[in-house]
Order: structure tokens, then sequence, then C-alpha cells
């Protein structure tokens, strides 16, 4: 079967040109878009305290959803969704454009897709990248017709030796796949096409977000020639009571190799992963389970649900997440949008809204029963100015600073281990919700066995901080087993009383009497991203203090359980990446 799709290659994209026909975008060559005409004055960053050192951000105005990323002849490209009128969402949204060489210095592009045809002139929402046999890119994306019904289009690069694809064509053909009367189709609730993965029948498949009433639908289309779609008789998955799913992103994992897979590839040693995006919550949830070929359906394990009680690639602020397959290291690698925490006044006046999380490697744990993330590597060429945290027993009511960092950009790793879990408090069984426990115990709460962890973004007097902390418990049904809970509490992250101020929690399943605790944390001026137990949970929030900005800003270790804890670890500066800069600012 590889020999037949390699034979096929070449062959199957010119068919492909030749059969779809193009249509140029209206002025792309000739426009630059706003990210590239946009000169910043050298004291930008001293006048945008906010602003993030090495997160990925335009230069202004609104973004959300990450879209389509790829990695093409080494290059690698960021869509994403970015209004370039003004702070808040607009549904005239376009694509716009950057790329890398290292995931971390990102260099803007014109806008890769804006409004331009009868089946997109109302918007070009968003989507994902297939590479096609031969080493083709292309794009599906979800475009508001001019009916305002929501259809799926195709866009190819208009020149494939440009390794930047800094132009991008749509096929007359468009729409191919839309909502009718037949197909009975909510045409406001069908929308953002997953990468399309070519089945061992040779045909290809892709899966649309959609719901029928309350139940949530991952609508299956296939093709022979990825020009022509036909819906399948039956959804791909569904769940009740979910509402609509957006953003839904399919792909498998390996159950025994620490790498990444090609979407298409399937067999014995792999286990899938289905991820929708709750729009009626803002909360997005994974499962893991099995493809079923024959059927042409996705069975999830039991227990894998889509609700509360089941996994989130992250439990703060991350939402309409996106991954794709780096075929140079053989890694999947995940993206996911941060949205705002300030109010939208505070966006006005600093002129942006959203955040990309740092990209993030995905694997399947050992367990295989869930996945585990974690920052990629690239990202530790900006370490800088080492401070190790020596081995030391922090005894219970302390609070330790960490010198020699810069607090308000800097990336922490710290390991905590427990010996001693007599006073460990029970977990009493109504606590079932982490976040609702992380709110009601949060870090001024005293307790037995934790809270313990760091104070970030934390002002000089300590009248603002955000605390990423762990608490133990031991379990009420079995006093053996104990049960690690982690909070990200952002009550007293700002004095500024307007901005969204929400505590998260997870549980993270590590034991604490045979693992050690480990913690990551990623600070950022605005954002903070924490990684429990080597990435089985993660947690990111947007966060906005007053006082504790810039070379006022703190980071402290902190223990405020009875226990006593050993921590090691180290902490970094980080150095600022250049990302989507202006070439004036480039120049100076």
């Amino acid at each position: 079967m590889a020999l037949m799709i390699f034979s096929l290659r070449i062959f199957f994209f010119h068919s492909l040109l030749f059969s779809f026909g193009v249509i140029e975008l209206e002025g792309s060559h000739h426009a630059c878009s706003n990210l590239l005409n946009l000169e910043l004055p050298s004291t930008w960053q001293a006048k945008q305290p906010y602003r993030t050192g090495y997160h990925f951000q335009p230069p202004k105005n609104w973004i959300n959803d990450p879209n389509g990323p790829l990695i093409y002849k080494n290059v690698y490209h960021h869509f994403y969704q970015y209004n370039p009128d003004g702070v808040a969402w607009s549904p005239n949204i376009v694509w716009a454009h950057s790329t890398s060489n290292d995931l971390v210095n990102w260099t803007p592009h014109d806008d890769a897709l804006n409004p331009s045809q009868p089946f997109d002139i109302n918007g070009c929402w968003s989507g994902s990248a297939t590479i096609l046999p031969g080493e083709k890119p292309a794009i599906f994306y979800t475009g508001i017709n001019s009916e305002n019904e929501q259809v799926q289009n195709l866009a190819f690069p208009k020149n494939l030796s440009d390794p930047f694809l800094r132009e991008w064509v749509k096929i007359p053909q468009n729409p191919l796949m839309i909502p009718t009367q037949a197909n009975q189709i909510n045409a406001d609730s069908f929308r953002d096409p997953t990468t399309a993965w070519l089945g061992i029948d040779n045909k290809w498949r892709l899966v649309i977000g959609s719901k029928k009433n309350q139940t949530g639908l991952a609508i299956l289309y296939v093709s022979e020639d990825f020009l022509h779609w036909t819906m399948a008789n039956h959804p791909f998955h569904s769940a009740k009571e979910n509402g609509m799913w957006e953003c839904p992103d399919f792909f498998p994992v390996s159950k025994s190799s620490p790498i990444g897979l090609d979407t298409s590839i399937n067999g014995p040693d792999v286990k899938h992963v289905l991820k929708v995006s709750l729009f009626d919550t803002a909360k997005e949830y994974y499962t893991i389970g099995t493809y079923n070929l024959d059927k042409d359906i996705y069975n999830p394990d039991k227990g894998s649900v889509e609700s509360d009680s089941g996994l989130r690639y992250d439990y703060g602020k991350f939402y309409a997440s996106k991954s794709f397959f780096d075929s140079a290291k053989n890694r999947r690698i995940l993206w996911g949008w941060s949205n705002e925490s300030s109010s939208a006044n505070d966006d006005i006046k600093k002129g942006w809204s959203g955040l990309q999380a740092i990209p993030r490697t995905l694997l399947l744990d050992k367990s295989g029963k869930q996945l585990v993330q974690w920052p990629v590597e690239e990202l530790e060429k900006l370490r800088t100015k080492l401070v190790r945290l020596p081995s030391a027993v922090i005894k219970g009511g302390s609070l330790h600073e960490v010198l020699g960092v810069t607090a308000a950009q800097a990336d922490v790793e710290v390991t905590f281990e427990m010996s001693d879990f007599e006073k460990t408090e029970v977990l009493d069984s109504s606590w079932t919700d982490p976040q609702i426990l992380c709110s009601k115990k949060d870090a001024l709460v005293y307790g037995g066995l934790g809270p313990f962890g760091l104070l970030v973004l934390a002002s000089e007097s300590l009248q603002e901080y955000t605390a990423v902390f762990y608490r133990i418990f031991k379990s009420h049904n079995n006093n053996n087993k104990y049960v690690v809970l982690m909070c990200s509490d952002q009550s007293r992250s700002s004095l500024n009383e307007a901005n969204d101020k929400t505590t998260y929690g997870a549980f993270v399943n590590v034991d604490p009497l045979h693992e050690k605790l480990s913690l990551r944390s990623l600070i950022d001026h605005s954002i903070v991203e924490s990684f429990g137990g080597e990435g089985k949970a993660c947690i990111t929030t947007r966060v906005y203090p007053i006082l504790a900005v810039d070379d006022n800003t703190h980071l402290y270790v902190f223990n405020y359980g009875r226990e006593s804890v050993k921590i090691t670890g180290s902490a970094w500066s980080m150095k600022t990446a250049n990302i989507n800069r202006s070439r004036k600012e480039d120049n100076e």
C-alpha cells in the first residue's frame, strides 16, 4: 500500500490543480497586511507592560483560533483568526499568517485568506491544513457565504517553490460541502474542518463540527479525489447535551513510542484522539479511543467522555486548539488560543486582545489513559541567567523569594518531595470538581500537606500575586491512596477589579508516595502557563497586575501547609523572541 501511495503522489496533485482551477485572492500580491505596515516605536515594550516577550501575538488587534498549522520545506507556518480592524471579534475575520524556522521567532506575511468570494464574503473562519501526496499543502476552511451560511472551502498555495507560501488561491468549485435540506445540517452550526486523512481504501476523510438540537456532532465526509465529498450516513461521533462542537481535531497517537504520528497512520500500535471545543461552555475536551475502520466511526474508551469528568488539554484559558504532525522531528505539536481576562475597555486601551499559548508536544501517557504535554524544546534557547534553587526543606507556613531572575519573563521548574503524610486532609466525597475545590481552598487556606508551590507575578508587598500550587489529600475510601490537586489561583492577581480573576484547578494523576511532584511555569507578563506532573495537567491563566509589572515583579516559593516539603529546582530569565516585529524595529 505504501508503494502504491508513493507512486500516485505527483500525478495526484497535478490532477487536482488541473481539475480545480484557481481563484486569485484579490490584492494579496500588492497590498501588505496590517502586520507588515504597522511600525512600532522602540519603546513599545516599555509602554506596553502586558505585551508578552515570547508568546505569539500580532502587533495589535484581536486574534483567536490557531488555524492550519503545518511545516513545509522545513519552515513552520502558523495561521490564525485575526481582525484587522479592531480589538474585538468580528465575523468578517481573516487568516493571518506568520512563519518560523524554530517555533519561537516569527515573521509576519500577507494575510493568507481574506473574504473575497460569494462563498466566504462574510468571513474566512477556522479550518485545517492537509499535506497531500507529493508534499503539497492544502487548506480546508469554513467560509461564511453571502447568505450567512457556513460552508467548506478549499485553497492551495499559488507557488509551491515558495517555502513561505505567501500567496494562496481558492478553487472555483467552492464551496465543496454545504448545508442543505437533504442533509439536514444546521447552516449556522457547520464549521472548522479537520486535517484530512487517507484511508487504506485510498479515500480521503475529514470531520466537521456541528450539532443537532443539543447533541454535539462530528460529521464525517469522504472523497476519492479531494474535490467531490460525500457525507457519511452516520456521525463519526456524537455526544448528547454538549451543544455545538467547534474546532474538532482527530489524530493518532503511538501506544509504545515517544513520537508523533502522521494523521493517516493507523494500526494495532495506535490509539486515536478526538478533541472537540464546546461552544456553549468555552471548554474543550478530548477522548482517547479506537477508530473502527470497518464502520468508519470513532469509539472512545470506557470512561473517556466529553464532560467535566473527562479530560482536557488545559484547565484554564485555552480554547479552539489545533494540532499538526511535525514531519521534520516526528512529533505532534499543539497550538491553542488563550483569550483575555482584561475588560473590553482595557483591551481598547492596550490595543490588542488574545494570545497563542506556547506550542506543545503531545504524547500518549504510559498509562494509555491520557495525553501528556510539554513546551516545544526550542523554547529553551531563550533561557538565560540560570538561578538554581538549592535542595532544601521548606517548613510549613514559610515563604522564600527567588532572587536573580527576571520575574516578569521567566521559566521555572521545581520538584517537590513529601515524606510525612500524617497530617494529610481527607478528600470529601463531594469534592469532585477541582475548580470549585481550588476556589474554596485557595492559596491562603492553610492545609495539612499544602498548599505549596509558586507565587508568580507578585508585588513586593504581596498585594498582588498569582498562586500556582498543589494540595495533597487522602482518598476518602482508601487510606493508602492520595489525590493530588493542582490550582492556579488568580483571586489576588490584580488590584484591577475589572479583570476576570477566576481560579482554575485540575486533579493530577501522580502518586506522591512513590513519585516526585513537578511543576513548570512559563511566566510572561500577562500569561502564566503551568505544567503539572510532567505535563499530565496544564493550566493557562491571563493576569493583569497593576503593581507587579516589569522590574517590580517578584517570584516566590511558598509552603502554607502544616507539613514540611523538600524542594529542588531552577529558574531562568527568558530572552525576548522576535515575534511579528515590524521591519523598522528589526533595523533598530
